[in-house]
């Protein structure tokens, strides 16, 4: 599917006019410029990042700020990158790899109970089948600047005010986490979340939900915020343990503190929890 609109070449990244030869959909619409591919009838949507600065980190008087998070320092894209506009789902996993690790299996909730290692496979897997995408995962500076789409608050809805430890209003249009992850939860295995403080609304169960439910970021981006931890490609800096991954985004089972933009946590490349999943970049070429 093509867009009407003229293509701009001082920025397009289609600037010949033409999709790439894996494309089966492509247009632009208020949140910019969009790519699909399908895998044996399931459709995932990427949406252009373009390139751009930011100010990476969280100021030292962020509610909620790790130590971990480093204080805002500048940082140049100098070249603009595509993105999943939502976590992996269960359907594009099973598609690619022919099973499904979820804990809460629901083809369109993001697939979990995949470590740094199983991304890894499912990347390999799915660039044979289209060897033009040459996927991998987002940087950690990918990740926060497409996270933030020129933002420069907590939240790409504005700056956070914590209530309470699962008590943060801004979050509750753009993100499923411990405050409201147990509304409308319908799958019978939910974690019982009966004792979790400070809930934004009472629920007594909780788990992730289906991808792209709550508002996206301006770039049309999903669930980059809650739903599920994400793994991204890089070490963790400044850390001895080199083998550290980091994760970023938060999920449905954090506090409010750690679903902000900056908050920043690693794990081993091992690790699997049903809190964690991942999503695709590539590199434009």
């Amino acid at each position: 599917m093509q867009s009407n609109k003229t293509i701009d070449s001082s920025w397009h990244p289609l600037v010949n006019g033409c999709p790439p030869v894996w494309a089966s959909e492509w247009g632009q619409d208020r949140y910019g410029v969009w790519l699909a591919f399908t895998v044996k009838e399931v459709r995932q949507c990427l949406r252009w990042v373009p390139p751009g600065s930011f100010l990476m980190g969280s100021p030292a008087d962020e509610a909620g700020r790790l130590a971990e998070e480093d204080l805002p320092h500048p940082v140049v894209i100098q070249s603009g990158f595509w993105l999943f506009d939502t976590p992996v789902t269960q359907a594009l996993w099973q598609a690619v790899m022919g099973n499904n690790p979820s804990h809460f299996k629901s083809s369109q909730r993001p697939v979990e109970s995949v470590s740094w290692d199983d991304a890894q496979q499912f990347l390999h897997s799915l660039n044979q089948v289209y060897p033009e995408l040459q996927l991998t995962l987002p940087s950690e500076i990918q990740w926060e600047y497409a996270c933030r789409a020129r933002t420069d608050t907590a939240t790409y809805a504005g700056p956070m005010e914590i209530l309470g430890d699962n008590h943060a209003p801004v979050l509750d249009s753009i993100a499923w986490y411990g405050g409201n992850s147990g509304l409308d939860f319908e799958l019978e295995n939910g974690v019982n979340s009966s004792g979790w403080p400070d809930k934004q609304y009472d629920h007594e169960q909780a788990g992730s939900h289906p991808v792209a439910k709550k508002r996206p970021n301006p770039w049309g981006l999903y669930d980059m915020l809650g739903n599920v931890w994400e793994w991204c490609g890089d070490d963790m800096r400044d850390d001895t343990q080199t083998t550290q991954r980091v994760v970023r985004g938060g999920s449905w089972s954090d506090d409010a503190r750690d679903v902000r933009a900056t908050c920043r946590v690693c794990f081993s490349p091992g690790k699997r929890n049903i809190n964690l999943g991942f999503r695709c970049a590539r590199v434009q070429i």
